[in-house]
């Protein structure tokens, strides 16, 4: 079940033509935020609270900076849009780029995985062998 100031917030985004996607986005971080501050009204929140959320988004939940992004916008239209308070520069911490390695097999280890396979083609192995090694 909805609040009344949630359900007010989405009226306003509906009546400003926000997609319903992003309307579900906004709502999720809307409600997160409120968590964060205890359940405090943002209405009574401090900007200095914003600051605290998405540098605790960035550094403790490991958020990506993509995914800080959305949750920046959601509070900059609660704030200034909706509750039509200026949160002037917040000088949160961003959250880094993550780095991926890629899982890549190197030729051997493909040939090695290869030869313990039962049933295995040694005319398909050797092609196989002959085309990566070319």
């Amino acid at each position: 079940m909805n609040s009344k100031f949630t359900e007010q917030v989405r009226d306003d985004l509906r009546m400003r033509g926000y997609s319903f996607a992003t309307e579900k986005a906004y709502l999720l971080w809307i409600k997160r935020f409120i968590y964060f501050t205890g359940k405090k009204h943002p209405a009574t929140v401090e900007a200095s609270q914003i600051k605290a959320y998405l540098t605790y988004l960035a550094t403790r939940q490991h958020v990506s900076v993509n995914t800080q992004k959305v949750a920046l916008n959601a509070l900059v239209y609660l704030f200034q849009k909706f509750l039509h308070r200026n949160v002037g520069k917040l000088g949160f911490k961003l959250a880094t780029k993550q780095q991926t390695i890629p899982a890549v097999l190197s030729v051997g280890e493909v040939a090695e995985i290869l030869k313990q396979l039962e049933g295995c083609d040694k005319r398909s192995f050797n092609f196989y062998m002959a085309v990566v090694s070319a």
